[in-house]
């Protein structure tokens, strides 16, 4: 084969590249690229090339291409692309935890763009000085270089970038503690992705960090919307989405919640799959919650696992393990571990923010009344209360995951201090929260608490319906020990004699409210007519009822008809 020969078929493959690549055919582009010499791509290949390795999950062969085509671009004296081509790599590294190299990579893409006129790579070193601004505290700097990125992304029309800036001047309203006009925005900028106003790689960016935000504001409603708008979107792109995995995490937490186990775990296994080894901290969530479903089924062992691969991944796996301990019978190991969690976060929130250190307080009201310490869960259960009702005053709404969990916490407490005109309504209302926010395991947790409520305050009705509820969800959801739990009380509450009466009273009871005459119930029982009268008298008596459509009332009531 002759130097031409070689020459036009590199050529035609180069086409074939480039065409692949303005398709966003990546797994075709990287192909394409790969199997070329290096001498015989531009920097713009280069850029494309790593475009290519990126959206296939190759993610240092990805930073690898882009430093050729930066040193491609200060060959060329094209300061604008190799700022942009600087800040991308800084950005690549900043998600693999290297932190030093993204620095460096954006001093270099400062000094780039520094003299430029006024682009559109301009708004990448504006989003950078409004995070860096936002982490200090220092919110009025964060919101006008936020404003500034999106005056920058108007003039220079791009749509990809106004987006963007609207994402980072919500993020600075939030850590204001302003989460209504925050939600708000983002609303605007997840509107501009599922409109399709944005391209491939700003629609997954966009829907990423919407979905960070939504479940850090603790709004489950906008996660479960925007992670299905999401997951529309990503089925629709090329397989090689590198934005599958990273969307998909936010879907199995959402489904763990609502309680669609079997699907959570199935995704959660393909979000594993998808983002190790190049995002093990996201992949770590997900492992997480793998763990998080192993045990509630009681599958203690597997849930062991998945906890230490959590803690290996870079995920703290409390309050998960902690519960782990309780169920395995080592309250005290488990009670020291919250602790320690609870303390850890004390100078920064823990991993999730506010929506973590809530589990992490709930779990510690668990466990410390599980060991009697009623002072100590107390404590716990007050900083609920005082998370949840910040959080109302930042976000207007007392309806989230937060203020159910709060409410679960303090009535479970008042119930241990059996303060039960306290308890009950705490109690009512977490049920009600949970129920509204359909997320079932909770809700069901709280009937068992609310069971034992209704029962010590005499209202065995009440508590056999909370107990019959509980076991029916727990039963559903697969939570075996739970569903377990739930079928001993419920057959200990119908074990006891309802209203003081007689085996041999309820019996004429059950029989009265089946419509039998004395007559027939006495030919049932083999006793006389005369001993059913006054086993009715009595029945009367201890109701406090004088008809016999009174004491089937009560029957039906007590679950005895």
């Amino acid at each position: 084969m002759t130097e031409r020969t070689i020459d036009r078929a590199a050529a035609h493959t180069l086409r074939q590249a480039r065409d692949a690549a303005a398709g966003e055919a990546w797994a075709t582009a990287y192909r394409l690229l790969g199997s070329l010499d290096a001498g015989c791509l531009t920097p713009d290949d280069c850029a494309a090339f790593a475009d290519a390795a990126w959206w296939t999950s190759r993610i240092e062969e990805s930073i690898v291409q882009r430093m050729r085509a930066y040193s491609g671009y200060v060959a060329e004296g094209a300061d604008r692309q190799a700022g942009h081509m600087a800040w991308l790599l800084c950005y690549e590294h900043q998600l693999a935890g290297r932190t030093a190299l993204a620095a460096g990579w954006l001093r270099r893409a400062r000094r780039h763009l520094r003299g430029e006129p006024e682009c559109v790579e301009q708004c990448y070193l504006a989003w950078m000085d409004a995070e860096d601004a936002q982490e200090r505290g220092a919110f009025d700097e964060a919101m006008a270089a936020a404003r500034r990125m999106a005056g920058i992304a108007r003039r220079c029309g791009s749509p990809d970038l106004l987006a963007m800036s609207v994402q980072a001047q919500a993020g600075v309203l939030v850590s204001q503690g302003r989460l209504r006009d925050g939600l708000d925005l983002l609303d605007d900028a997840m509107c501009s992705a599922m409109a399709g106003e944005l391209s491939s790689f700003f629609t997954g960016w966009t829907y990423c960090l919407g979905l960070q935000q939504a479940m850090a504001c603790i709004d489950l409603e906008r996660a479960a919307e925007w992670t299905d708008a999401a997951m529309r979107w990503c089925a629709t792109m090329p397989e090689e989405n590198n934005y599958r995995g990273l969307c998909r995490v936010h879907r199995v937490q959402v489904l763990e919640l609502r309680g669609n186990w079997p699907e959570a775990l199935t995704e959660a296994e393909r979000t594993r799959a998808e983002l190790l080894p190049y995002e093990r901290r996201t992949a770590a969530e997900a492992v997480y919650l793998v763990g998080q479903i192993q045990r509630r089924r009681g599958e203690l062992a597997a849930a062991e696992e998945s906890y230490d691969r959590t803690h290996e991944l870079g995920r703290d796996p409390h309050p998960g393990l902690a519960l782990l301990r309780l169920a395995q019978g080592k309250a005290d190991a488990s009670a020291a571990a919250l602790r320690l969690a609870l303390t850890s976060g004390a100078e920064g929130e823990p991993r999730g923010g506010g929506l973590e250190r809530c589990r992490l307080l709930a779990a510690q009201v668990e466990v410390s009344l599980a060991l009697g310490r009623t002072a100590e869960a107390r404590a716990a259960a007050e900083e609920l209360r005082s998370l949840a009702l910040d959080w109302q005053r930042r976000c207007g709404s007392e309806a989230t995951l937060l203020h159910a969990s709060a409410s679960a916490a303090c009535g479970a407490v008042a119930f241990a201090a059996r303060d039960l005109d306290r308890a009950l309504p705490l109690l009512r209302r977490s049920l009600a929260l949970w129920l509204e926010l359909r997320v079932p395991y909770e809700a069901a947790q709280v009937r068992m608490t609310l069971a034992a409520a209704d029962r010590a305050a005499g209202d065995v009705e009440g508590a056999r319906m909370e107990l019959r509820a509980a076991e029916q969800a727990f039963r559903q959801l697969g939570a075996v020990p739970d569903a377990r739990r739930a079928a001993a009380l419920l057959a200990d509450v119908r074990r006891r004699r309802p209203g003081g009466l007689t085996e041999r009273e309820i019996q004429v009871l059950r029989l009265v409210a089946a419509g039998r005459t004395n007559r027939a119930i006495a030919a049932e029982l083999v006793i006389s007519e005369h001993t059913v009268a006054r086993h009715l008298n009595n029945i009367f008596a201890k109701l406090d009822v004088s008809s016999r459509a009174a004491a089937t009332a009560y029957a039906y009531r007590q679950g005895l008809a």
